[in-house]
């Protein structure tokens, strides 16, 4: 009988895992949907801002349209990306409520920082890239495009550019976060990433010559900034491992 229901006990906690995670997948789907639909109005808009670092140095301000959809193709995908980060705050989320019940307390009491940490470094990341490293590179490109060639990308493929060097550079910047969790776990200690320096920093150069476009603006841009958040992930992984020791030397005190 005890193997039985515990059995039939276990059957019922996976069953019951299960429908949390449709409920929160159905959520996650939901809210991207709905930004999606709320940002359709506005995707011409949408796509003139984020097309803004290359129309800038175009000659004539304006992209090609390669294919007869490539506008309502284009436009509907940018849109949809952008619903997507938008709603990363919520997808993120959703994400933690689901695993938060099996984490300890004090587990919880460092996830729930990181977590939102994590979103903002994302963000931090695509702002970066836009603002500062899009300018960098498409200026960088005019000024070797030989004056008997029409510069004028097409539409698709800047989104399709955009779209990974937004999300390379998103993750890259998540870069701390991954220090603090490779220390959390046991995998390595902060002196042993300290004394991984060099590699680390030669590394970031390899990274940045892999995940971006064949141009040294943004191969460099990426690689500077991921050494400078590993750097911080390390102060960040000393200041945690600091306070999750605090609570253990209590009792010894006693």
């Amino acid at each position: 009988m005890t193997e039985e229901q515990t059995e039939e006990l276990a059957e019922g906690t996976l069953l019951s895992h299960l429908i949390e995670l449709r409920s929160r997948l159905f959520k996650m789907f939901g809210a991207v949907f709905l930004v999606f639909i709320a940002l359709l109005p506005f995707s011409k808009m949408i796509f003139n801002y984020v097309a803004a670092p290359l129309v800038s140095v175009v000659p004539n301000g304006e992209l090609l349209a390669l294919s007869p959809v490539s506008p309502l193709t284009a436009t509907i995908a940018l849109t949809f990306y952008m619903a997507l980060f938008i709603a990363m705050p919520v997808i993120l989320y959703q994400i933690w409520a689901f695993v938060a019940p099996g984490l300890y307390r004090k587990e919880k009491h460092f996830a729930f920082p990181l977590l939102a940490t994590s979103i903002v470094l994302f963000f931090a990341g695509m702002a970066f890239a836009y603002f500062i490293v899009f300018p960098l590179i498409f200026g960088f490109v005019s000024t070797f495009t030989p004056e008997s060639v029409n510069y004028q990308p097409d539409m698709t493929e800047y989104v399709s550019f955009v779209m990974m060097v937004v999300l390379v550079f998103g993750l890259a910047f998540e870069t701390p976060i991954a220090v603090v969790l490779l220390v959390w776990t046991g995998l390595t200690t902060t002196e042993k990433l300290g004394k991984a320096r060099p590699y680390i920093f030669l590394g970031a150069f390899v990274v940045g010559m892999l995940l971006t476009p064949p141009d040294v603006i943004s191969q460099t841009m990426l690689a500077v900034p991921i050494y400078f958040l590993f750097e911080l992930g390390i102060l960040m992984s000393r200041l945690f491992s600091r306070q999750s020791a605090e609570p253990a030397e209590e009792p010894a005190v006693k």
